[in-house]
């Protein structure tokens, strides 16, 4: 194996930057929209987090959708501390760079990018939050069944008000977030990406829910008994008690479905004993990706059943992958879009590690036989948790560490 100056790299330590709230003029008021019941606040809760009777832990209600400066480096990215809304939000900046790098750029007949694909990653304010709204969009668009063809789409993101619709009670304990929701209901992309446009500031406040509006939006689209039937008994709800969070939300922003399983299409599990029941995996290629790698550690691995990605997360339709790493989530991407579809630029790229605590990392993928394969058979056991998740994808690489010293973050090994 191959690294720089025969090291990894060392994030340093974690210091989450908010880029300073430029709205300007009045924040439209939260208007129309249903009232949040006492029956669906509970469910809700339950089916997020397993109990309405305890409140979610505080992460959720202060966590929001903050973009780094757009005048510092990395200023594609979100900025966030290292906890449990990891999952959700390594999925959405997966698709904030799928925006920027290829929904968003122009091309040339020879289907070539107009200005270097770098540029696109130093997005100014307005471009990072053209880059939210539509990434918001897409992610609970798929979650409502929007890309798949099927009739009577709706999209629902709830929103908060100053009223309270829910009492507290033995059954029910306030968080000071879900019981004050009024829902909004959306039959198209087009008026999905206008009101989130419009209210994208309650996602962003500081002192605000982005991360949990976002989780709920996502929910109610898929709808709170679908999401059980997705995580077919393996969870009971959808939050697990992890750091960084639960695959299952992970898979739920990249698939529109939660299910634990990673498997391509349906597989029939079953024994002499009892009938082959049937698991929903990955029922079509997603545009996305997602790599995973467990580790050795107990601690990561103790009770999560592992899945391993197949082809249609592992080759997604463009080189971004979502990222879960002995439990560390990230987002693995290259800014050419031909690298999964032409063999020669397969060979030997470059590729970005980034996660919302800050760090990036650039590494060289080599792909080609070596002669000295062996040794770097061999070496893997010295090998980074980062590039052994590499190799689930490209198995016998040589990686090679390059590019500067990672901005400040968390570290990938």
């Amino acid at each position: 194996m191959i690294r720089g100056n025969d090291r990894a790299p060392v994030c340093m330590e974690e210091r989450v930057m908010y880029a300073r709230n430029r709205q300007p003029g009045a924040k439209p008021a939260v208007v129309g929209g249903k009232p949040i019941t006492e029956e669906l606040a509970a469910e809700l809760r339950v089916t997020a987090f397993g109990t309405a009777s305890c409140p979610p832990r505080g992460e959720w209600i202060h966590t929001p959708l903050i973009m780094r400066p757009s005048d510092q480096p990395l200023a594609y990215g979100l900025s966030a501390p290292r906890n449990g809304t990891r999952s959700l939000l390594a999925g959405l900046q997966a698709h904030i760079i799928k925006w920027l790098l290829f929904d968003s750029r122009p091309m040339t007949k020879d289907n070539k990018s107009v200005d270097p694909p770098d540029s696109y990653l130093r997005p100014n304010e307005d471009r990072q939050e053209e880059a939210l709204w539509r990434a918001c969009s897409e992610v609970i668009w798929r979650c409502a069944g929007g890309f798949n063809n099927q009739p009577d789409v709706k999209a629902v993101v709830a929103l908060p008000t100053t009223n309270v619709y829910v009492q507290h009670s033995s059954a029910y304990y306030q968080d000071g977030i879900t019981e004050m929701l009024h829902l909004f209901e959306h039959k198209s992309l087009e008026d999905l990406q206008i009101f989130l446009k419009r209210y994208l500031y309650l996602f962003q406040s500081e002192d605000g829910s982005g991360s949990l509006l976002l989780l709920y939006a996502c929910i109610l689209s898929r709808g709170c008994e679908n999401v059980k039937k997705d995580l077919d008994g393996k969870l009971t709800y959808l939050v697990s008690t992890q750091v960084e969070g639960s695959v299952n939300v992970t898979t739920l922003l990249l698939s529109g479905r939660a299910t634990p399983y990673l498997h391509n299409g349906v597989q029939y599990v079953g024994d002499e004993d009892h009938y082959a029941m049937p698991q929903f995996g990955v029922l079509s290629r997603s545009p996305v990706g997602l790599l995973v790698w467990y580790g050795n550690e107990d601690s990561i691995t103790k009770n999560v059943s592992k899945q391993y990605p197949g082809s249609r997360l592992k080759t997604p339709a463009l080189p971004i992958w979502v990222t879960s790493c002995s439990g560390h989530y990230g987002v693995l991407f290259n800014t050419n879009r031909e690298l999964l579809r032409n063999y020669h630029a397969e060979r030997r790229f470059d590729i970005h590690y980034y996660t919302c605590g800050g760090c990036h990392v650039l590494l060289n993928v080599d792909t080609r036989a070596h002669e000295d394969m062996v040794s770097t058979r061999n070496d893997e056991i010295s090998a980074t948790p980062l590039e052994k998740l590499i190799h689930t994808k490209w198995q016998d690489a040589k990686i090679t560490w390059s590019g500067p010293v990672p901005f400040a973050g968390d570290s990938p090994n």
